[in-house]
């Protein structure tokens, strides 16, 4: 599956609730979010509009370690 271009910091941030994860605090243009499955991890993510390709797959790549799995995976999870 392909990664969406064009995806905002906040629409990401909606998306990564359904895997457990919850807005824990901000600052400035930046969101931090916690999960508490499989231990905790956080994961903190621009609120920029759209959110780099880059920097998504690099989100991604970090919630997939995390919850031992791949990128594609949760990426098929989310959107």
């Amino acid at each position: 599956m392909k990664i969406p271009r064009s995806i905002s910091g906040l629409v990401l941030a909606k998306k990564l609730e359904t895997l457990g994860y919850k807005i824990t605090r901000q600052s400035g243009s930046h969101v931090r979010l916690t999960t508490q499955l499989s231990g905790e991890h956080h994961v903190t993510i621009p609120r920029h509009d759209p959110v780099k390709v880059g920097t998504l797959s690099a989100i991604l790549n970090a919630v997939a370690e995390h919850f031992l799995t791949t990128k594609e995976d949760i990426a098929k999870d989310i959107f």
